[in-house]
């Protein structure tokens, strides 16, 4: 019989071998005509001070510099000639989910919370990251993926993408959860570790280290991401 010993290098060779799935390279190539980049949910109520999550999000945030990676990414993707989508969540308003049979927890959240209210600071993008002549921004998500039930899968092969490089928030709900879908789809997925934020050092383990080895093509950072698109 297995000692606890045996087992326990068992799941950590298991375990390494799922993050060795996703491949962290520097020279990764990206088709310039084929790969979109995602930003998920850049809203005030995230991203600045004063926002209504901002808070809970920012000692990852600071700690990630996510802030000035976004701006570098940003930056890098135009430059390269890379498309970039808008995938943004529900703003509140009020009569939301009204009548709802089950809510998800996270929706519970907004609705007591009142997220990204529309019409007001909070549900605007962060000034750094305000739609340019040429993107898409996509149809609002009511959950946390960006393509169940909006016109993101449609927009994406109607450009012929088939690599999505998803940034945004938060890393263990909608940015883990539109990367997921993506996958299923047929999608080639990056993440970026330091472009997001969670609620807490364990979140941001299991998107990481967890989970996004299990769909996830690539797993980077924002340094190595820009290196491959130059």
């Amino acid at each position: 019989m297995e000692g606890p010993n045996v087992r326990s290098e068992a799941q950590r060779r298991v375990g390494a071998n799922r993050r060795n799935q996703a491949v962290t390279t520097l020279n990764h190539h990206y088709p310039k005509d084929r790969t979109a980049y995602l930003l998920v949910d850049p809203y005030n109520d995230f991203l600045s001070e004063g926002g209504k999550v901002w808070p809970r999000i920012k000692p990852i945030a600071q700690q990630n510099s996510l802030l000035d990676n976004l701006r570098a990414l940003d930056q890098s993707v135009r430059k390269a000639g890379i498309p970039v989508f808008f995938v943004p969540h529900r703003r509140w308003e009020s009569g939301d989910y009204e009548g709802w049979d089950h809510p998800n927890p996270n929706q519970r959240l907004v609705i007591r919370g009142r997220h990204f209210a529309r019409g007001e600071w909070g549900g605007e993008w962060h000034p750094d990251f305000v739609p340019q002549n040429g993107d898409t921004v996509v149809a609002e998500h009511w959950g946390s993926s960006g393509f169940a039930n909006t016109d993101l899968d449609f927009r994406l092969k109607q450009k012929g993408i088939t690599h999505v490089i998803v940034v945004g928030l938060l890393a263990n709900t909608c940015i883990e959860c539109t990367a997921r879908y993506a996958s299923e789809l047929g999608y080639h997925v990056t993440l970026v570790r330091d472009a997001t934020a969670a609620f807490s050092p364990e979140m941001m383990h299991a998107a990481h280290e967890l989970n996004g080895p299990t769909f996830a093509h690539v797993i980077t950072s924002t340094d190595q991401l820009i290196a491959s698109l130059n």
